[in-house]
This record gives structure tokens, sequence and C-alpha cells, in this order.
């Protein structure tokens, strides 16, 4: 049994996806969700589902029970609160003999030297943690999504150019749907105990370049400018981003322009068997149209 927390999620959903895909059966699938109501979904697809909460460590314990391996999807709670989780889910797994655990992480140079180390201290406690425990793990070190890159360039780009303060730092963005596959192949293939994996695009690429990319895909002249950090808070939030988020992504600019995701290192191919989607063709398959 492989389950999934954070199912309800983009990432728990596509790799859920990619677990079917991969002809693992639905009844040999469990997706964690906190609330019954948002269970319909999975139940339609034949996938079990289990109730438990990050912070609630008996719903962990039952959720758990005759799991194999388990995929830790970081918690999108309080970043205070994010590390206690993980460790309530750790536990709870080795308790019910849980034989392997992926957690996923994120794929910088350095997460306790960053600048936005508040924002992601919190996975290195983890990682740390797991390493600790004594259940055989395996580190998935995310790079940013691919899908991301549409939100946080700016509104209506075509015609306002790109606009965020990322300087000329680059970084390997995967598409959700690629990460979700590596991820499956790990849960579904010998050989990954503790391992640690960069789940990360071959090359990096700049908003300049991506720019670039797209005034070729659509024929369009799209100027990349950098904005300052107050600016861009206020030009997300303008698109609909809560303060709080908006203030959050814009730190996720200032280490992109600080070159702390270019960490020139993946082992998606590896993982795959193949190279992975090519960015210019992830944003031809959303500007292209």
């Amino acid at each position: 049994m492989i389950l999934v927390t954070g199912a309800t999620g983009n990432l728990g959903k596509a790799t859920i996806n990619s677990l079917l895909g991969k002809g693992i059966s639905a009844n040999n699938i469990a997706a964690l969700v906190r609330e019954e109501s948002k269970s319909s979904e999975f139940k339609s697809r034949g996938i079990q589902v289990r109730i438990g909460d990050y912070e609630d460590f008996d719903s962990l314990t039952n959720a758990f029970q005759g799991v194999d391996k388990l995929l830790l999807i970081s918690s999108s709670s309080d970043i205070t609160q994010r590390f206690e989780q993980h460790q309530n889910v750790i536990n709870a797994a080795k308790e019910v003999g849980v034989n392997h655990i992926a957690y996923t992480s994120f794929d910088m140079t350095d997460l306790r030297q960053s600048i936005m180390a508040g924002d992601v201290k919190y996975h290195a406690d983890t990682r740390d943690y797991l390493k600790q425990i004594a259940v055989p793990y395996t580190l998935l070190n995310n790079t940013l999504y691919a899908d991301l890159i549409p939100i946080i360039s700016g509104n209506n780009i075509l015609d306002n150019g790109i606009s965020i303060p990322s300087g000329n730092g680059k970084t390997p963005f995967l598409p959700i749907t690629e990460m979700a596959e590596a991820i499956a192949v790990v849960l579904t293939t010998s050989g990954h105990e503790n391992k640690e994996y960069t789940i990360a695009a071959e090359k990096a690429f700049s908003f300049g370049e991506i720019a670039a990319f797209i005034s070729e895909i659509t024929g369009t002249t799209v100027v990349y400018s950098q904005t300052d950090g107050p600016s861009y808070v206020s030009q997300l939030m303008q698109q609909g981003v809560a303060g709080d988020d908006a203030a959050y992504l814009s730190r996720f600019a200032g280490a992109i322009s600080s070159g702390e995701f270019d960490t020139n290192k993946s082992d998606v191919k590896q993982l795959l068997g193949r190279n992975p989607i090519p960015l210019k063709d992830f944003l031809r398959s959303i500007y292209g149209k």
C-alpha cells in the first residue's frame, strides 16, 4: 500500500495520477485527507481514503495502518508549525511499521543559509530528523514548479511584460506532472532507500530567457522588467493573491535573484529514463494556444 499525504493538493493529485498510470491498482493507493468531504474524487476512482491531520497523532497512526510506503508532501500550514507536523507524520509512520518514507523537500543551495531561511529551514529540520529516526527514507528535493510561471510573472504578460524582482537569477523549473512521475518512480521501484534526489530540470533559465521564449512562441515581444519587492507584492495582490502569500512569493523572487535555485543538479532523467519536458515546450502548451 502506498499512501500519499496532501492528496488534495496539486502535487498529491498528480502523484496519484502517475501511480495509476504506472499500473498501481487503485485499491493499493491511499489518499490522506483531513476532511471526509474532500474525498469523493478519490472514492469514485476506487482509491482508499484515510482521514488524518498532521497535528493529530492518533489520527495519523490510524490512517497509516497497512501502509508500506508513505509520501510525505510538506505541510502548507503556518510555517512555524510545519516541522512539528512533519515529526508527527514520521513518528506515526515509524510506530505503525511503515517501511519507507519519501519526503518532498526543496532544491536550494543551502536551506539554512538562504536569504529566506525562515521560510525553508523546516525542510532542513525535517531532512535531518528523517535521517535520525531509523526508518528508510528518500529525500526528494524539488525545484520550483514550472506551473508557477504564469502566476509569478505578472498580470497579462503579453501586454504588460514579465515583472518580477528576480534579477538575472536562473531556476531549473519543472512541471508538476514531471515531478509527480519522478516521485511515482521512487514509490514503485526498488533501490531508493536512504537516497537523495534532485527533482529539477537539467537546465536553469532566467526570467529574461523565459520572456524571450514566450516572445518566440507568441510572436509578441514580451519585455522582462526587474521591479522592486514592494511593487511586486502590490502587483500580486492586484492579481488576487493574498498579502501574506504575495510577500512569500516576493521572497522566492529574491532567492531566485541570488541564484539559490540554480544548483546545477538533476536526477530526473535518471529516474524517468528519458529527458524531462523542456521548459520551452511547457511554455508553448500554455502560451501557444
